[in-house]
């Protein structure tokens, strides 16, 4: 509790320090390309046959996805605190990757868990976090994912408190976690509507975006929450399906517990034992949900639903042959939902993804999925 107590305090004398803001907000722009471009994707609207569709391109900022805003904003509090030493988990390796990142360009020692199975899965990105200088440590306990890697981060955590600070990637874990996160990301959403306003004259119809533990979305919904008029739509990891058991869908198949230091919404059995998940998606692969997200599905200000495994690929392939971009297949989630509901607000209204981040590490993974067999005999005839 007292280091909790401790980030709490500091966290709110940062965000009343001028000086900090604005050091943060001038790397945002200079290092990490924010704003980041709000792009009318004219062959998916043309595709889904109703209102306009637009991609909120998280995907170009630096390191590649939305990761960056929050590891910036809590890795210039870390070097406030004069903590030397930043740890953190990852699941698709984005967060571990911005995480690496700001530990160069501050000077800090920076160590990363990331479960076994998801090194598998992104390898690109464990190198990615290598080159730049930091310790990754696979996780070898449970289901070798993300929710064993954050176990591992925590039990880092109160070991070396004094010297460390946990970097935690999502909008998740015990009180300031889920705040300061929100506060860190949701500029995602200002942009948003600023652009929106510049280059329609109104709010958007809908605001869709995939959710895990929830960061992306929470920093794309916050800005609109006092908007009863935008919907806003998060999309979960929905694996197999629901009633096969093996997904990750926390809102959609979960109930009220406690998880890493939160009441939330939890995937669990009926001791409140936390159950195995499964996702195509590294990043969505997790038994739990950002407290905030809990609260809006609860309050019906936000409406959860899922995507399976083969929608999210069918997103991801749409996404690539229509507009010529490679997305994440955390956001690929959102694709199909976001069409169905772009024909159901019909011509004349805009409907927002957050493309919250680039599928570069995800292309091996499609391919072994997809069994696209031919891509290694193509290789060796070139």
């Amino acid at each position: 509790m007292g280091a909790l107590d401790e980030l709490d305090t500091s966290f709110a004398a940062a965000m009343a320090d001028q000086a900090f803001l604005d050091r943060m907000n001038g790397l945002r722009a200079e290092y990490g390309g924010r704003p980041t471009a709000l792009y009318r994707a004219d062959r998916l609207t043309e595709h889904a046959g109703g209102a306009t569709v637009w991609l909120k391109r998280e995907d170009l900022a630096h390191t590649g996805s939305h990761k960056l805003c929050n590891v910036l904003g809590q890795g210039l509090l870390a070097q406030r605190m004069g903590k030397p030493r930043l740890i953190a988990e990852t699941g698709a390796g984005q967060h571990g990757v911005a995480t690496a990142t700001i530990a160069a360009l501050l000077g800090m020692e920076c160590v990363v868990y990331m479960g076994e199975e998801d090194c598998r899965r992104q390898r690109l990105n464990v190198v990615r976090m290598r080159l730049m200088g930091a310790e990754v440590i696979p996780v070898t306990s449970g289901t070798r994912t993300l929710k064993d890697a954050i176990n591992e981060a925590m039990r880092d955590w109160v070991t070396n408190v004094e010297s460390t600070h946990y970097l935690i990637g999502s909008a998740m874990g015990p009180h300031p976690f889920p705040t300061m996160v929100r506060d860190f990301v949701k500029v995602i959403g200002q942009e948003i509507r600023w652009q929106m306003m510049e280059r329609t004259g109104g709010l958007p119809d809908a605001v869709v975006a995939c959710v895990g533990g929830g960061s992306n979305a929470i920093g794309a919904f916050h800005e609109f929450i006092g908007d009863p008029d935008v919907r806003l739509i998060g999309v979960e990891a929905g694996g197999s399906g629901i009633a096969s058991g093996a997904h990750a869908a926390t809102i959609g198949g979960g109930t009220e517990g406690i998880l890493h230091g939160a009441r939330t919404i939890v995937l669990q059995d009926d001791f409140g034992q936390v159950i195995p998940t499964h996702s195509v998606s590294a990043g969505l692969d997790y038994p739990g949900i950002g407290p905030e997200h809990a609260w809006l599905a609860d309050t019906g200000r936000a409406t959860y639903l899922n995507a399976t495994d083969e929608e999210a690929l069918d997103g991801f392939k749409l996404v690539c042959e229509l507009e010529g971009i490679i997305p994440a297949l955390e956001p690929a989630h959102a694709i199909i939902p976001a069409l169905r509901i772009a024909r159901e607000v019909g011509e004349g209204g805009n409907v927002v993804i957050n493309l919250s981040g680039r599928g570069d590490k995800d292309v091996d993974e499609v391919a072994r999925v997809l069994e696209m067999t031919d891509v290694k005999a193509s290789e060796d005839h070139a």
